[in-house]
């Protein structure tokens, strides 16, 4: 037993050495293994340290506000700040103090990464799931600022590892601050410390007091929100929250603290210098737009490193400002003043504005726009509004007749253009002629109070004086404008749903935070049936009405004209052209007139001359912009048709009597182009309404195929 115990103690003790030796290699392996790892990983991190170029600090260049178009192509670059470089020396200690205190109270002591707030951020991370967190310091968002975008990704921050370091290794530490200083942004489109201080104060920046220094100190954190022009409060809150961190970090004492807080902040500002830049009239309206719906500053708009996305459609917004370029296409203008007119295309179904431009002639920084500022009596294009649509929904139809006889309404005796009554006309015709009585005569049918509920269904504000009988042509004591009308109209292409019109999309800070997005708003103001039916009239308009000259070969447009009366008398005179005419993708709306019209400046003839020619110019030069497409009108079924059949065989008819009564006179080309257009128009109807037919009899075909193929699978099984 004696011998067994000691042979197997020799075992033990063998093993054991064996054991003690190899485990020993092994781990002197693993060590130096690791060693050889982390060399080559600090090697590597080194070269890319030592190979990055941060020469870009020394040249401080603003971010610039870029436009994007409906695709997400940068469409224009706006850049009007100009950054102020400073020397530490001129910067005020306190203002140092105070960025140290609420943005890396450890600057003077770390090397570009505070490793503490790196662990806390990455628990943080860890825990979420996600990259929520950052332990950023002063030099890593100089980094990050100047040569990084602002997504949140392990790659980025390897990156923002290197910047930092290379920064770090570059500069000393008052070179950096004083660096960063001249970068960061302060909002209303201040970029670098001596531009904030000129903006927010009037001043230079060594000529800031303690207050004013912590408050530009607490912009940094968020400029948009808490900029003293927009709200005051919070901006003396975040004063007061930063001379409390510096008087804990121990760069101010409570005396300081309490007399920096009792300091009055006068706010002077500085606004930034006009813009020179692509599609100067959208960027006015973006401007306004950003301003009045997302409630931010001229100045941030311009020089405040924003990305806007928008409706724009370059192409329509080119054809657009090459029409308005050319003299040939407006009438001859008094040579003391400019014939003026705005314009406007929008998407019915999104309500995006693709393309717009506010007025001829040299343009200035957000001057007036006719196309979304102006206010002048719209004259007959608001028929379809205010009588035809409401006179549908009561009840009416496109074929019934109207009277078109004198009318005298408590003094009020509307007439038609040419002085002439035909006793009663169809409503198609009316529509389609721009009958001034037959459209009064309907709203006193149908109620004035019910027509003037109808048009500011469709957006357009009236006044209580509004309420009148000649608001059946379009009479108004303000006006509207070519915005309100075209999104209107939008309505009608849209099966009576209207869109709100809108330019921007989104809007996004140069951190890709967003700072405001449009939200869809649409009502319906009519039903699809009556939509359609309005448009069938409106087709008319274009097809063998006042609208003729808005006509292109092998495209289906509707559109109505407006013309209104001049204050004084004289013959064949006009204050305002209008005309609204939609495609089923676009709506576009154009006014003519001048700004100030008196006995020497007023438009000498009618908007079917004028307006509509504009409006068919700009869509032939959009090209494919605007597919060509017809409407759909399968709710209105053949009955119409037969009926437009029966009036052009009358006219027809008429026509050819009136020729045999003449002797054998040929009737004037006008008539024969007229009945062309008619035919024309009955065509295009019938060809329409066979697609739709079809369509629906290859559904039901369809349909039946699917239920007898169902059927026998259900008895198969």
């Amino acid at each position: 037993m004696g011998r067994m115990d000691k042979r197997q103690q020799r075992k033990f003790s063998l093993r054991k050495i064996w054991n003690q030796r190899y485990s020993k290699k092994l781990l002197l392996k693993i060590m130096a293994m690791v060693t050889i790892f982390t060399i080559c990983v600090l090697l590597i991190l080194n070269v890319f340290i030592w190979t990055t170029d941060v020469s870009k600090l020394e040249n401080p260049v603003p971010q610039p506000t870029i436009i994007y178009d409906q695709a997400g192509s940068v469409a224009s670059k706006i850049s009007t700040s100009n950054i102020e470089g400073v020397s530490i020396k001129q910067i005020p200690s306190n203002l140092i103090n105070a960025v140290i205190s609420t943005e890396d109270q450890r600057f003077y002591d770390h090397h570009g990464i505070n490793y503490v707030g790196i662990a806390r951020a990455m628990v943080k991370n860890l825990f979420s799931g996600g990259i929520v967190a950052g332990g950023s310091t002063i030099t890593q968002q100089l980094a990050k600022n100047v040569f990084l975008n602002q997504e949140r990704t392990y790659t980025r921050k390897f990156k923002e590892l290197i910047f930092t370091k290379k920064i770090e290794r570059t500069y000393s530490k008052d070179k950096i601050m004083e660096r960063y200083l001249n970068q960061i942004y302060f909002g209303e489109g201040a970029w670098g410390i001596q531009r904030a201080a000129q903006v927010y104060f009037g001043k230079d920046v060594n000529k800031l007091t303690l207050s004013e220094s912590a408050m530009l100190a607490g912009l940094i954190k968020a400029p948009s929100i808490l900029s003293p022009f927009k709200n005051y409060d919070k901006a003396i809150q975040r004063r007061n929250i930063v001379l409390s961190l510096m008087k804990n970090e121990g760069y101010i004492s409570e005396s300081d603290l309490e007399k920096a807080k009792q300091q009055s902040i006068v706010l002077k500002g500085k606004k930034t210098e006009d813009y020179k830049g692509k599609y100067p009239h959208y960027v006015d309206n973006i401007i306004d737009e950003a301003i009045n719906k997302y409630h931010l500053t001229q100045n941030e708009v311009l020089s405040g490193g924003l990305r806007i996305y928008t409706e724009l459609n370059p192409r329509m917004q080119n054809a657009v400002e090459e029409v308005y370029k050319s003299e040939n296409m407006f009438p001859k203008s008094q040579p003391d003043r400019l014939i003026q007119s705005g314009a406007i295309l929008i998407n019915p179904s999104t309500g995006g504005i693709n393309a717009l431009i506010g007025g001829r002639g040299e343009h200035s920084f957000r001057q007036y726009n006719h196309a979304t500022q102006l206010k002048r009596q719209p004259g007959s294009i608001m028929k379809p509004l205010s009588v035809y649509t409401p006179a549908l929904e009561q009840g009416y139809d496109i074929f019934d007749m109207l009277q078109d006889s004198p009318l005298n309404i408590d003094g009020y005796q509307p007439q038609n253009y040419d002085k002439q009554f035909r006793g009663s006309v169809s409503m198609y015709d009316a529509v389609v002629h721009s009958y001034n009585v037959p459209a009064v005569w309907l709203l006193q049918k149908i109620g004035l109070e019910y027509g003037g509920k109808a048009v500011e269904r469709f957006g357009v504000t009236l006044e209580q004086k509004d309420y009148i009988p000649g608001l059946a042509l379009g009479g108004m004591n303000k006006g509207t404008s070519p915005l309100q009308m075209a999104q209107a109209f939008s309505a009608f292409p849209n099966d009576g749903i209207m869109v709100e019109a809108h330019a921007i999309q989104r809007i996004e800070n140069a951190s890709g935070e967003t700072l405001g997005k449009w939200n869809k708003k649409e009502s319906r103001v009519t039903e699809p049936s009556v939509a359609q039916k309005i448009t069938f009239m409106l087709k008319g308009v274009v097809n063998e009405g006042t609208g003729v000259k808005a006509q292109i070969e092998g495209r289906e447009i509707a559109g109505k004209t407006g013309t209104t009366q001049l204050p004084f008398s004289t013959q064949n005179g006009a204050k305002d052209h209008w005309f609204v005419g939609y495609t089923p993708q676009v709506v576009g709306a154009i006014w003519l007139g001048y700004d100030k019209t008196d006995q020497t400046h007023y438009l000498s003839s009618s908007s079917s001359g004028t307006a509509t020619v504009i409006f068919k110019e700009i869509l032939l030069k959009s090209g494919n912009e605007v597919p060509t497409k017809g409407f759909d009108l399968s709710l209105l079924g053949g009955n119409y048709i037969k009926q437009l059949e029966k009036k052009v065989k009358a006219k027809e008819e008429k026509r050819k009597q009136d020729n045999e009564n003449q002797s054998g006179i040929k009737a004037p080309k006008i008539e024969e182009n007229k009945s062309h257009e008619n035919k024309k128009h009955l065509k295009e109807i019938k060809n329409k309404n066979k697609e739709n037919k079809d369509k629906k009899n290859n559904k039901g075909k369809d349909d039946k195929k699917n239920k007898v193929k169902k059927e026998k699978k259900e008895n198969h099984g």
